[in-house]
């Protein structure tokens, strides 16, 4: 898992904001900064949240791998962060940033692009 908070070089005036979930992760939501195009949901510890506060770019931590990860360092589809949000209850953030190319690992600009669930009668 991620660095426990206290390991952490997040502002503490911040971390203390923040409810994380069991594993210390609180989803981070990536907006296109100028459509309002959701693009993806990733996952952020206080040390990733750092990292995307003070680096300019978008670092996520991999629940499967593990590991850090900074988005477009391997596929070039870079997150450039215009600014980050705390939700109303500090259990989400929602970056605004600057999309290079694909924001998902499919290759879709998007990841909610490709499959819209059927409505019932409304």
């Amino acid at each position: 898992m991620g660095l426990m908070p206290d390991a952490s070089r997040l502002d503490p005036a911040v971390a203390v904001r923040l409810k994380r979930n069991a594993d210390g992760l609180l989803p981070a939501i990536a907006q296109q900064y100028d459509t309002g195009e959701v693009l993806m949901l990733g996952w952020m510890d206080d040390e990733a949240l750092h990292r995307t506060l003070t680096s300019g770019r978008c670092t996520y931590w991999s629940r499967s791998r593990q590991e850090y990860w900074v988005k477009g360092d391997t596929s070039g589809h870079v997150q450039h962060v215009k600014s980050v949000a705390l939700d109303c209850d500090g259990d989400t953030v929602l970056v605004k940033v600057d999309q290079i190319g694909a924001a998902c690992h499919t290759g879709e600009r998007t990841c909610f692009d490709a499959d819209q669930l059927p409505l019932g009668d409304q």
